[in-house]
């Protein structure tokens, strides 16, 4: 063997062994701010999680999770990539004027199911009026910003379908052309999945007409910039580096409004805000404080009418536009509230229920199910 193989060789296994050892002396970390959620701990080691291959399938995951260094390797694989002149990574492209589009995947049994969930709910829900906002993503606008021959299914199709399918068991509020007449505005981060505060202004507009509540204009609201500097969920899956930050701008009453937000845990706030969020990577949480299993706002207007949401993570740019209109808002988390959602109505005597989800969520989330407990008793 040469000496310049013998050397290559040996700056290999160094290379190899010497990043074997840091992960083994560097301590876990138990949060990824780039990727926005808690990272793999060690496994603890039984003879039955070995046996079952549970240990094994987690140790994989904490090593992914834990990996030394990993943020820098997934930020060279990007820079990788883009020099390749990739078009997407995971079923995230990288669309044009900066703005990152998520595929929509074509819709399967899940969608059925979910549709019949909501169905089954509202006709069972006896003296409780239902509606169904489904908000579309970005994709059903931008589809002119996609690259060339970027494969998507129809997200416009799946709207369509759930409209023409729950039109006759609950109040449809159709918010696609509204949003489509301003899909020149900023009405969806470039870097995140969700709307702005200003697409789910407009979608409270629609909203308002079937709701029987008459909207705010946009001159009763201060528009104010609350951060320049928000990467989101599609910045942090395509791993991509070049894409500008996004602002987040929030409408604040210039009205009188007061509200008291109680979470699950008893924690109270004075604000739909959470403001502490703008200093970390996860700044959507700002709204209602991110994900909970059950909030409730009181607020200072004086009328009878309590409302509950049934929703994902859209609806927390919706909301407090909704809390200018109803005395008492439940808002209910499927993903993490698994009791019966007729018994909790019917136990605060709410009358009205509003399903909000994003279209693409509510083909395939799988916790819809948790509608049926009622049924099922």
């Amino acid at each position: 063997m040469t000496i310049r193989k013998r050397i290559f060789v040996g700056v290999f296994l160094l290379f190899i062994f010497g990043i074997g050892l840091f992960n083994i002396v560097s301590n876990d970390r138990s949060f990824s701010e780039r990727e926005n959620r808690p990272l793999a701990q060690m496994p603890e080691w039984t003879v039955d999680n070995f046996i079952s291959g549970k240990f094994t399938t987690r140790f994989e995951t904490y090593l992914s999770d834990q990996f030394v260094w990993k943020d820098n390797w997934v930020k060279l694989k990007a820079m990788a990539e883009r020099a390749s002149l990739k078009k997407e990574n995971n079923g995230v492209f990288f669309g044009k004027d900066g703005i990152l589009i998520e595929s929509f995947e074509k819709t399967g049994d899940q969608f059925d199911k979910n549709i019949d969930y909501v169905k089954n709910f509202a006709a069972y829900a006896k003296g409780i009026q239902s509606y169904v906002l489904l908000a579309p993503t970005a994709v059903a606008f931008y589809e002119d910003k996609l690259p060339l021959f970027a494969q998507t299914a129809s997200e416009v199709d799946a709207y369509e379908t759930t409209k023409e399918e729950l039109a006759s068991f609950v109040e449809v509020i159709d918010v696609y052309d509204a949003l489509k007449l301003h899909s020149n505005e900023e009405i969806y981060f470039k870097t995140d999945h969700h709307w702005t505060m200003r697409g789910a202004y407009f979608a409270y507009r629609e909203a308002a007409k079937v709701m029987g509540i008459k909207p705010y204009e946009e001159d009763d609201f201060q528009i104010k910039t609350v951060s320049d500097s928000f990467y989101g969920t599609l910045h942090a899956k395509a791993n991509t580096i070049d894409i500008k930050a996004d602002k987040i701008d929030v409408y604040l009453p210039k009205f009188e409004a007061t509200q008291t937000v109680t979470y699950e845990d008893g924690k109270q706030s004075n604000s739909l805000y959470e403001w502490d969020y703008l200093d970390k990577k996860d700044k959507y949480s700002l709204f209602l404080d991110g994900n909970h299993t059950l909030v409730t706002i009181k607020t200072g207007v004086k009328n009878d009418r309590k409302l509950a949401v049934i929703k994902d993570s859209y609806a927390h740019a919706f909301i407090p536009f909704l809390a200018n209109h109803f005395g008492e808002i439940h808002i209910v988390d499927l993903r993490y509230y698994h009791g019966d959602v007729l018994t909790y109505l019917n136990d605060h005597k709410i009358s009205e229920v509003l399903f909000l989800y994003n279209v693409a969520n509510f083909t395939k989330d799988p916790n819809v199910v948790w509608l049926s407990q009622s049924i099922w008793k």
